[in-house]
């Protein structure tokens, strides 16, 4: 057997190790990025290795376009799309591994491939529109409540009375 002295250092030394390499995988990931550019080039996004929008471009030509958020969304969803495929580029320290395929089958999972334009979930075709946005009505904001009717105003005190010695005023009541 070996002494406890050399088992605890052989310990400290894989613990050492485990954490170099936890370090290197979280720098390698947040090195991770992709950038994606609308099919006219007038749109530029990119996102983060959490598929989060970091960075958007838009040319002067296409601001007043009537479509122009859905360009943005599905521009970024192709970006986020090919984030598996960056992770798997971006992070040698963990290529082959289960963890590796793990992650990129969760990215996969995430972030499908955005349909093509005209359609929307499942591959049916978009409701036409005239460029206007189609917003999810939510429920109706609740009737206001009505206003409390103000309290009728206090008799005077009589002369006399305990209330008299607080004549100057509304004291304490």
């Amino acid at each position: 057997m070996s002494n406890p002295e050399q088992l605890l250092a052989s310990f400290d030394a894989k613990i050492a190790e485990a954490k170099q390499r936890g370090e290197r995988m979280q720098a390698e990931m947040a090195a991770v990025s992709v950038a994606e550019r609308s099919p006219d080039g007038q749109i530029a996004v990119k996102v983060n290795h959490l598929g989060n929008l970091v960075g958007l471009e838009i040319g002067h030509t296409v601001r007043e376009k009537a479509n122009l958020a859905d360009e943005i969304l599905r521009t970024v969803q192709r970006a986020q799309s090919r984030l598996a495929g960056a992770v798997q580029a971006g992070m040698p320290s963990i290529a082959g591994t289960e963890t590796m395929n793990e992650l990129v089958d969760q990215l996969h999972r995430e972030f499908p491939e955005p349909e093509p334009p005209g359609f929307v979930d499942g591959g049916h075709p978009a409701p036409a529109n005239d460029g206007a946005r189609f917003i999810a009505e939510e429920e109706p904001p609740p009737a206001p409540k009505p206003k409390p009717k103000p309290a009728p105003p206090r008799p005077a005190p009589e002369a006399g009375s305990d209330d008299d010695y607080f004549s100057d005023g509304d004291y304490l009541r």
